[in-house]
Formats: C-alpha cells, structure tokens, sequence
C-alpha cells in the first residue's frame, strides 16, 4: 500500500524569498501560486509544498516545521561546506559544540543516521540525513562523524 512520503508542508512568511532559498539547495520548482510553490524533492516522488501564511511565526518543536532530506554518505561529509557555498549556515543540536560537529550520529537504535542542521529564512527546521547502519548492534550515545569513524573504520 504505502510506497513512501510523497509530499510534506512548510508555512513561510515571504513566497519569493522562500522560492529563492529552496531554488539554492537545487530544488526544482514544480508548481507556483501567488501563494503557494512546490518544490521536487525526487521528480515524480517527493515533494515540499511552500505556503505564504501568517503563521510562519508558529513557534518551532520537532513535531512541526521541520523536514529531513535523505542524503548519501559523501554528501554528508560535504554537506557544511555545500551549505556555506551557498551562504546558508549550519546550525548546532543537542548541545553539541560547532567543532563537535556536524554531522552528528542520531543513536536511534538499531539506526545509525548521519545528520546536518540548517534552518530556511523562516526559521523551518531542515535536516541532510544519511543512513550509516541500518543494524547496528550495540547501543551508543550520540557522537559526531569523526568519532563514528574513529570506531567504525
């Protein structure tokens, strides 16, 4: 029945200046209102729906306003440097200093994801996650990428 995520939904208070950040991660444009832009995430898979709202303000929380993009490994690896390219910055989580990461490894057992943090111009949570593992066997505590090779090579 269900095949995947075709489409999720973020509100935003400036349509055009939102167009011209998604268009920076090289996201095609799909579909445009005056109020509303579409955005491929994998053509004919996945997409973001943009919406001009007052309600950009809605405070974040990890249940609303944030989206993860899958990545591959090496694009994680990049993925500060392909953000700052682009003059958009990567942010810290979990209390994690700046030279502790990112990427961060999410110990979601048995999971193992890679995972960088950036926001768009309305604050909207946006995330590059890579599988690691998808069997890890022993639990552990986050860490950063460096750390997971250190222990993985």
């Amino acid at each position: 029945m269900i095949k995947g995520l075709y489409e999720a939904h973020l509100p935003v208070r400036d349509l055009k200046r939102s167009i011209e950040f998604y268009t920076s991660l090289e996201l095609e444009l799909a579909y445009e209102t005056p109020k509303l832009a579409f955005f491929w995430i994998v053509k004919g898979q996945s997409w973001v729906g943009l919406w001009e709202t007052d309600r950009a303000k809605t405070p974040y929380h990890p249940s609303l306003r944030h989206i993860a993009f899958h990545v591959d490994v090496e694009a994680i690896r990049n993925a500060m440097d392909w953000l700052a390219e682009r003059e958009i910055e990567g942010r810290t989580a979990f209390g994690f200093s700046p030279e502790e990461q990112p990427p961060l490894i999410l110990p979601n057992h048995p999971f193992a994801h890679a995972a960088v943090y950036f926001h768009d111009p309305d604050g909207n949570s946006l995330e590059f996650i890579a599988p690691l593992d998808l069997e890890v066997e022993d639990e552990f505590d986050m860490m950063s990428l460096a750390q997971w090779d250190q222990k993985h090579v």
